[in-house]
């Protein structure tokens, strides 16, 4: 091991908890004589089936957010549950995910991505274990807590990891596949829980993450973790198996060690020092875009959508609400093949312009209502579900995955375990307090509740022109820079 190695170790720098495996090494990164087989399994392990491997933590995340959408009848009737303890059940995800969010930042520091990855499956399998036997609330309450726990990990490290292992290139589309899972993981559970009970579909919860364990063994570390720890034989290694050994990734690897070697070492930051533009300007945003993702209404519209759906004389609330499902996966599908060709900011602000227009439609076919005849109620109705359709087209878009992207990005090295806690533990908050009010608004006034998200949604628009960097196809250490 180099001297800067033994220093790193002297410092009490920690190896990951998922070592990248000796069988990844190469007696010399120039050498060009390699056995057919070795060969083989080295240019199988890409960037893609790290991606691959890793998504299944968001599939993880939609799954344990869709769960309670088709389950809440049969549920409340085999426990004899009221609607309160229901409504407590599905909340206490979120509460998890706090908690979770507070510890990802430094459990993904010490221990590294993989190792995060690792802690976090476990709670989300004994949780859905727990929901599957449950045989009163307090069970189901245990499970959800856990659940919640696993996701709030989830949903920091996986983005930061994508970002992490990406080529500048690559790295939009990449990170994108975070929410496309998510929508997929939604999806798969309005789709079962049209057919299986609530009890087997909580077994099958436990999936994503029992594949995801095994699969972790066989990616490598996030080489700029490894750069940071000092690890420098496997964070070039990893690089390495990234890029491919035919890559010269000599320049990145000097990139990567400047960046780190201007950093500070130590884990911790004093919170006087984020006064400083190259810390709170980006944690300014990383935080802003993702409280305004949350502020937009999205889960509260979602939540309201079965009613939207019997008033525009949808009978089967479970089909729609899949239909629904499956818009979010194919639109969030098209913005992984655009946001390294459109950028960033352009599908943003497209996306919070859609979702402005469509909300200001809703709001005012609901202030309609009171002035037209009943008979013309149902066209509103149609005009309000053609809306929300349009509102989570533009959500998936942009404003569903690029927070989470950016977020990952810009960053600073030294900061991005605290700050990234930090704004992942604002993104949940606000989901909370979204679902939570969302039912007391529309009952105090529909039209007033989404002509609200239109102005958040608006303010969305402003926030990304005069504020959001474009950092389409430049890479991590040149964004950071950016900010000193």
């Amino acid at each position: 091991m180099s001297s800067r190695d033994d220093s790193a170790s002297e410092d009490g720098l920690r190896k990951p908890l998922l070592h990248t495996g000796s069988w990844y090494r190469m007696g010399s990164r120039q050498s060009s004589i390699m056995g057919s087989s070795a060969q083989m399994i080295r240019e199988s392990i890409s960037i893609f089936l790290c991606v691959f491997i890793v998504a299944l933590g968001p599939i993880q995340f939609g799954f344990t957010c869709g769960y309670s959408n088709p389950t809440q009848s049969d549920i409340i009737s085999d426990l004899g549950l009221t609607i309160s303890e229901f409504s407590i059940f599905g909340s206490l995800a979120n509460v998890g995910a706090m908690v979770g969010a507070i510890a990802s930042g430094q459990i993904a520091e010490y221990i590294g991505r993989k190792g995060s990855l690792m802690i976090a499956s476990i709670p989300n399998i004994l949780g859905w274990l727990t929901i599957s036997f449950a045989k009163d609330s307090s069970f189901l309450f245990m499970g959800r807590l856990l659940e919640g726990f696993g996701v709030g990990i989830i949903s920091y490290t996986v983005p930061v990891y994508i970002a992490e292992i990406s080529p500048q290139n690559l790295r939009g589309s990449l990170g994108s596949v975070n929410q496309l899972s998510v929508t997929i993981g939604i999806m798969l559970a309005y789709l079962l829980g049209m057919f299986l009970h609530w009890r087997v579909l909580a077994v099958l919860g436990i999936l994503p993450c029992t594949l995801l364990i095994p699969g972790l063994f066989f990616i490598p570390e996030s080489p700029r973790w490894l750069a940071k720890m000092g690890l420098n034989e496997d964070f070039e290694t990893s690089l390495q198996v990234l890029r491919g050994f035919d890559t010269d990734i000599s320049v990145e690897v000097n990139e990567i060690k400047r960046s780190v070697a201007s950093s500070t070492k130590s884990s911790t930051i004093r919170f006087a020092e984020l006064k400083r533009r190259r810390y709170w300007y980006p944690l300014m945003l990383g935080i802003g875009l993702l409280v305004l993702q949350q502020l937009s209404g999205i889960n509260g519209v979602l939540f309201y959508s079965s009613n939207i759906f019997k008033s525009a004389g949808i009978s089967s609330g479970k089909a729609a609400t899949f239909g629904l499902g499956t818009i979010q996966v194919i639109a969030t599908g098209i913005t992984t093949s655009l946001v390294d060709k459109a950028g960033r900011r352009v599908l943003l602000i497209v996306s919070s312009s859609l979702m402005t227009a469509s909300s200001l439609v809703v709001a005012i076919a609901f202030y309609l209502e009171d002035f037209v005849p009943e008979k013309s109620h149902f066209i509103l109705g149609t005009l309000s579900l053609v809306s929300l359709v349009v509102l989570v087209i533009g959500f998936s878009l942009g404003l569903g995955a690029i927070p989470w992207i950016i977020m990952s990005e810009i960053l600073p090295v030294n900061i991005k375990s605290l700050a990234g806690s930090v704004a992942t533990l604002f993104n949940w908050l606000t989901a909370s307090v979204i679902t939570m009010t969302a039912n007391l608004l529309l009952t105090w006034s529909s039209g007033g509740t989404f002509t609200i998200y239109a102005l958040v949604s608006a303010f969305t628009v402003v926030f990304v022109r005069l504020w959001v960097p474009e950092t389409k196809g430049r890479t991590l250490e040149e964004i950071q820079w950016s900010f000193r």
